[in-house]
């Protein structure tokens, strides 16, 4: 079913996916990961469009050591904008964790020029843990 089916099914807008997603970074933030998966697993059937909700999921996957997983999330996460920072760093740090050495610092080269000095520092020390 597409989302739009299941949010009318559910009777759910746009407020009903922001609570869904308040409850789920509560649990990302008590560090109940497993759980807080199952929230944005959710969320992304029933909001396939959303870059946050595709790049969190895929973030709780890599901190959960599940790295194909979050490449996987990340990467459609990518697909939607090619440009989002903190995606594009969580898959620099999905790519070291799978072995792709090559690809990874050349995209951790890339972040490291950003602007984001938040970005560019962690991108950094990637490049300095994996060189």
């Amino acid at each position: 079913m597409s989302q739009a089916d299941w949010l009318s099914i559910l009777g759910w807008d746009k407020e009903e996916l922001e609570d869904l997603r308040f409850v789920g970074y509560s649990y990302i933030k008590q560090g109940k990961y497993d759980v807080a998966i199952t929230f944005f697993e959710a969320l992304v059937i029933l909001s396939p469009e959303s870059i946050y909700d595709l790049q969190t999921l895929g973030a709780l996957y890599l901190q959960k050591g599940n790295n194909l997983m979050a490449l996987n999330y990340i990467e459609k996460a990518i697909k939607l904008d090619a440009a989002d920072l903190p995606t594009l760093l969580n898959r620099t740090k999905a790519l070291f964790a799978l072995g792709y050495k090559r690809q990874a610092l050349s995209q951790a080269k890339a972040l490291e020029k950003c602007p984001q000095e938040q970005i560019a520092g962690q991108a950094q020390a990637l490049i300095l843990a994996y060189s």
